[in-house]
């Protein structure tokens, strides 16, 4: 019995296979883009966002003009703790319009004074190698206890910073990042200490 053979495909017009082969690249490109586009709008809206650093009062760890990425996914979420040192981003409680970054200082609770420049938390003076000498300023700050779910925090260039000296402490629904990596310029780039 002899094998069955099918027919053969039936000749197609000149120039069809590679204008459907155009047509397929070009959806599997715009799926790619769609796809990478909400790969980004997540990351951006959820996690990373990027943002330029604007002023003198963080010097000299971070400086005017620097491009930072803050992690807003940690706080957001409650996944990660407010903890002393770190350099937070928020609304400025004065206009919420405006966002700031600072260092935090006080915890909720903690008692934070300063006597010429020396900061002293819960009776003790914290080590702030932070920030150098030059930018120190020589005033004093009676104690005051941070309140519950609120925050103080201080500028590193600590004579030209408007910050909790001035203003009170931050709400925790203001903080809304952490400041983690140095984008720009390239000869900065890292982690930010």
């Amino acid at each position: 019995m002899p094998d069955e053979l099918s027919d053969p495909p039936a000749p197609s017009a000149p120039g069809e296979p590679r204008r459907h082969a155009g047509l397929s690249a070009a959806v599997a490109w715009g799926r790619d883009l769609v796809l990478s586009v909400i790969i980004a709008v997540v990351l951006i809206v959820f996690i990373y966002q990027p943002v330029k650093v604007e002023g003198t009062s963080m010097m000299p760890t971070l400086t005017n003009e620097e491009r930072i990425f803050i992690n807003k996914f940690t706080y957001r979420f409650g996944l990660g703790k407010i903890e002393r040192s770190d350099l937070v981003v928020f609304w400025y409680p004065l206009d919420t319009s405006k966002s700031y970054i600072k260092r935090v200082i006080g915890l909720p609770g903690d008692t934070v004074e300063i006597d010429t420049g020396q900061v002293i938390v819960n009776g003790k003076r914290i080590e702030e190698d932070y920030v150098p000498d030059e930018f120190r300023d020589r005033q004093s700050m009676s104690p005051r206890t941070v309140p519950p779910d609120q925050y103080f925090v201080l500028g590193d260039h600590r004579s030209s910073s408007n910050d909790s000296r001035a203003w009170g402490c931050v709400l925790r629904q203001y903080i809304y990042g952490k400041a983690v990596f140095v984008y720009w310029p390239l000869k900065l780039m890292g982690r930010v200490r």
